[in-house]
């Protein structure tokens, strides 16, 4: 069900704290940790608390919370004194995502070229 940890998700074992992650920000409603493979100086994944499958999901059920997630994006992006950077949300697999919990990647600190991917 949306909006309840999932048992096989690793988002939400992150979450729990059953899965270790190299944590940068954490609200009541958000977590923000480094990826694991990251593709620039810097890649962090900003993830609702609450498991929604994908960023469309999310947006459509808890907006507030996509926003939350939006702006825990800016505040990596200031921590880490980014002047240029991307936010990306996958959303299904043939655009990539892999882990279907919704997530923001912030990536930047090098030049990111157009299209992507």
């Amino acid at each position: 069900m949306a909006g309840e940890p999932q048992d096989d998700c690793l988002f939400c074992k992150i979450v729990e704290g059953h899965v270790p992650a190299t944590i940068v920000r954490e609200t009541e409603t958000t977590v923000a940790f480094r990826d694991i493979n990251p593709q620039a100086p810097t890649h962090v994944l900003v993830i609702p608390k609450a498991h929604y499958p994908d960023a469309a999901t999310l947006a459509t059920a808890a907006p507030t919370l996509a926003a939350d997630v939006l702006r825990e994006a800016q505040a990596v992006a200031d921590e880490d004194k980014l002047e240029s950077y991307r936010i990306v949300f996958n959303t299904g697999s043939g655009a990539g995502q892999t882990v279907w919990h919704a997530h923001a990647h912030v990536i930047g600190g090098r030049g990111l070229q157009w299209p992507p991917g």
